[in-house]
């Protein structure tokens, strides 16, 4: 076994026919140990303290990351699993797009990964808290765990798209995508 994000792309590249969706789902190795490797909060992929050189490596390992009921990030191949470190959220979503309005519209966020995610369902938005600052926490569920971070301009972005809601007698305030109205605040 090897820490060698090559090898690992060896790996996934041999046994995933379409590597864009790897079968995370179905792969349960046992933990082969912990890499050195770390996702900082800016969402760049540290090894071995030099930044990951190459996109298309990064790309490849988002796929097959994920965050396990232990709270913890892992790389996974059908052979071997890797723990990793991250910061904050692992992945960026940037670059929010608006389509039609009121509860018919539609957000989608692209992340730094080049991945368009639309908010509803299956992607969902969250604004939680960091802690030690209580400063907002917007994320959007990516799958398996992962959570994409909205980018200090997308946050803005989405503020422009706010309402207010009353919810279980409530003011609120939040963003509809998909019909769906996600809290993102109290209202005044």
């Amino acid at each position: 076994m090897s820490q060698n994000p090559e090898h690992l792309v060896e790996q996934v590249e041999k046994t995933v026919k379409n590597p864009g969706r790897p079968p995370l789902d179905k792969w349960h190795p046992d933990l082969s140990g912990d890499m050195d490797l770390r996702i900082n909060r800016d969402g760049q992929w540290i090894h071995k303290g030099e930044p990951l050189g190459r996109e298309a490596i990064v790309r490849l390992f988002s796929t097959i990351l994920r965050r396990e009921e232990d709270n913890q990030y892992y790389l996974v191949t059908p052979v071997e699993k890797w723990r990793i470190q991250v910061e904050d959220a692992p992945l960026l979503a940037h670059s929010l797009e608006k389509e039609g309005s009121g509860e018919q519209q539609i957000l989608r966020l692209t992340t730094n990964m080049g991945e368009t995610l639309e908010v509803g369902k299956e992607h969902p938005l969250e604004v939680g808290q960091y802690e030690e600052s209580g400063q907002p926490r917007p994320v959007v569920y990516v799958r398996h765990g992962v959570e994409a971070r909205l980018t200090t301009s997308a946050y803005y972005d989405l503020a422009e798209h706010v309402v207010e809601q009353e919810v279980d007698g409530n003011t609120v305030l939040g963003v509809f995508s998909n019909k769906v109205f996600y809290k993102i605040g109290q209202g005044g």
